[in-house]
């Protein structure tokens, strides 16, 4: 739902006609600058909050967009700088759009949707680029955004839509369609797109872009592909296309029928068990949902993205679940009658790819926003806003004082006692003066963080002992990108969050495979002093993967970052690569450490660092001193059917058991 402003309406310019009566004047503007003004002038509302929608723009230019968005940002700055006094162009300070100078396209996406997600998706950045690989680059980063459903304005510029000269510089010829461009790479990946090819286009493409953008099903990668030529073309524009918008983002409330029937399968329950997911932050439903755990005594487990929907140590709260999850939450789950799935998409890592869920008679009820997450796994569906529905529920239960057994409380409760003691062991350094393993990192951490800092991290094997081991204390400090698990999102992202959240601190933990993707916007950090921390953590390769690949037969192949031997595998000597030598270059100050002593005093150091701070470790490896706890609940990872390897053929027999165990819930 959106409105335009009232004062923003009244203020509108007006012209006499020839009878006397007076209509809206015209404003005449390239598509360009009418983009950039419209884009300044949106809002988002929810529960008496109003926010921009659009906080900034990122940009690399090109010949696809530097005479088109770009003059009109520079254009636009200095109608709200005042440098246009007594124009019609003169803009109120409220319109500013800050520009953010990105060094690659994707790791702008991810920057941008760091800052969605902490701004709970109520504010996002757009993303102008050139044409042709400029363009391109946005795949990635759409593809993520779509997947966490988390919005993200992309401007790629586009072959001309007037076809001067065809092909032009980094158009790609398809013979047997003059309409389609490498921007069309970009359609699956996007919630909404469409191609501006000519100026008063623009106005229902822009509306339908903001609704997309600010709609809690449909949210995600907007595309508007804007030809070069057309960016530059004049039009005269209807002012009130650039009046305040002030986009509703919605709250629906339950089905009376739909809540009565949930209300029934809980009361019904013996050992149900909820699975928070990424939907509780998206609605703001922690509270909610910590209401609804106390009330009721039901055990609450957590994705990757609902983790922290519950502060670590509230009485309900058993952890991750699934494959990267803990023993408790996956003994729960594999025992529940009824699962109460809250804002989550039920992926393979939740479910053990369809065998973590295996009590005969199991029946889900799924709290979801959106009707296509509230019907899997044949489940009873509560279509609603996460915070509305247990609202909704914890009301409609009360009145009979309606909670699970205490014997089933006492259980989860002793439960949840034995893996803390797994996490302290995990974290413990028994010598100070040794190499740290990666728990022992994540415990040093964990000692010197409060509620404020906020943990960014996607890809490697940081996400599955974060998940296991990680002692969240505010709703949103656990900030894992497992969507898309996108090696690189991390320092992006970070800056993103920082951003967002300028008085907190902000961490970006990567391997140094996730680091070597993408180190380039450090230079942005340090440009534009965003004084976020990462930590490097070094254990020369892929040792996630190379985990993976060892326990399917294929031996740690290409998994190592080191000189190949003699027959050719990469099993020599480790690379002589420096990676906090490269961060130095790049204008951060590196901080490195060698011994857990080292690592203590150095994290403190950078927390308190109001500069761009990087700590640099290397980490011992689980081959030689103990990690975390191990897998609690299987995955899937397809194992080669006929192989003559010893170690592949035992990963078939140990994968055809798993199999085994899957079931369909119908």
């Amino acid at each position: 739902m959106t409105r335009p402003t009232a004062t923003d309406q009244a203020a509108t310019q007006q012209v006499a006609t020839g009878e006397g009566a007076r209509e809206p004047a015209a404003t005449r503007l390239t598509v360009a600058q009418a983009l950039v003004r419209f884009l300044a002038a949106q809002y988002t509302e929810r529960d008496g909050g109003r926010q921009r929608l659009i906080g900034g723009v990122w940009g690399i230019f090109g010949h696809g967009n530097v005479a088109g968005i770009g003059q009109a940002l520079v254009e636009h700055a200095a109608a709200v700088g005042g440098n246009a006094p007594g124009t019609p162009s003169a803009l109120s300070a409220s319109s500013a759009l800050p520009y953010h100078q990105g060094r690659n396209e994707q790791a702008m996406v991810h920057a941008a949707v760091g800052h969605a997600r902490q701004s709970n998706r109520l504010s996002t950045h757009a993303v102008t680029t050139s044409i042709g690989p400029g363009a391109t680059n946005l795949v990635t980063g759409a593809a993520l955004a779509t997947v966490n459903h988390l919005p993200v304005l992309l401007l790629p510029g586009d072959v001309f839509a007037t076809r001067p000269a065809d092909p032009v510089l980094q158009q790609l010829e398809v013979p047997y369609a003059g309409d389609v461009s490498v921007n069309d790479c970009l359609r699956p990946v996007s919630r909404y797109f469409d191609r501006i090819t000519r100026p008063e286009a623009l106005i229902p493409a822009a509306l339908q872009a903001m609704r997309v953008l600010t709609d809690p099903v449909e949210t995600g990668a907007v595309t508007l592909a804007l030809p070069q030529d057309v960016q530059a073309e004049a039009y005269d524009w209807p002012v009130e296309f650039f009046a305040e918008r002030t986009w509703t983002v919605r709250r629906p409330e339950p089905d009376r029928a739909e809540l009565a029937a949930a209300v029934r399968a809980v009361r019904e329950a013996r050992r149900p068990l909820i699975v928070a997911g990424g939907g509780v932050h998206h609605s703001r439903a922690e509270d909610a949902l910590a209401e609804f755990a106390a009330a009721t005594g039901i055990p609450v487990a957590s994705t990757q993205a609902g983790k922290g929907s519950l502060r670590w140590d509230h009485p309900q709260d058993v952890g991750g679940i699934g494959h990267t999850g803990t023993a408790t939450a996956d003994e729960l789950a594999r025992t529940a009658d009824l699962v109460i799935g809250v804002g989550t998409r039920y992926t393979d890592f939740t479910t053990a790819s369809g065998t973590l869920f295996a009590a005969p008679g199991v029946r889900f009820l799924n709290l979801n926003i959106a009707a296509h997450d509230g019907h899997k796994l044949s489940g009873l569906p509560l279509v609603a806003d996460a915070r509305a529905g247990l609202t909704a529920l914890t009301g409609a239960l009360r009145p009979d004082g309606h909670r699970a057994a205490p014997a089933y409380v006492a259980g989860y409760a002793r439960g949840k006692e034995r893996w803390e003691h797994r996490v302290d062991a995990a974290y413990r350094a028994g010598d100070v003066d040794a190499r740290p393993t990666q728990p022992q990192v994540l415990g040093v951490l964990d000692e010197l963080v409060t509620g404020d800092d906020v943990l960014i991290n996607a890809a490697g094997s940081l996400p599955g002992d974060l998940h296991k081991l990680w002692r969240t204390r505010s709703r949103d400090q656990y900030h894992v990108e497992y969507g898309y698990s996108c090696m690189g999102y991390e320092i992006p992202a970070a800056i993103g969050v920082r951003m967002a959240a300028p008085d907190r601190p902000v961490w970006a933990l990567v391997g140094d495979g996730t680091y070597l993707m993408m180190p380039t916007e450090i230079v942005t950090a340090v440009q534009e002093n965003v004084a976020v921390k990462i930590v490097i953590l070094q254990n020369h390769g892929y040792a996630s993967i190379g985990g993976l690949s060892e326990s399917v037969g294929a031996e740690r192949f290409g998994t190592a970052y080191r000189f190949p031997a003699a027959d050719g595998a990469y099993t020599g000597a480790p690379l002589p690569v420096d990676l906090a030598a490269n961060a130095a270059s790049l204008g951060m100050r590196v901080l490195r450490a060698r011994t857990v002593r080292d690592l203590r005093a150095a994290l403190a150091e950078a927390r308190a660092a109001d500069t761009p701070t990087c700590v640099y470790v290397e980490t011992e490896t689980a081959d030689t001193v103990s990690g975390a706890p191990e897998a609690q609940a299987w995955w899937d990872v397809p194992v080669a059917e006929t192989a003559t390897r010893a170690s592949a053929v035992k990963a078939r027999e140990e994968y055809d058991r798993h199999v085994a165990a899957r079931r369909r819930h119908l």
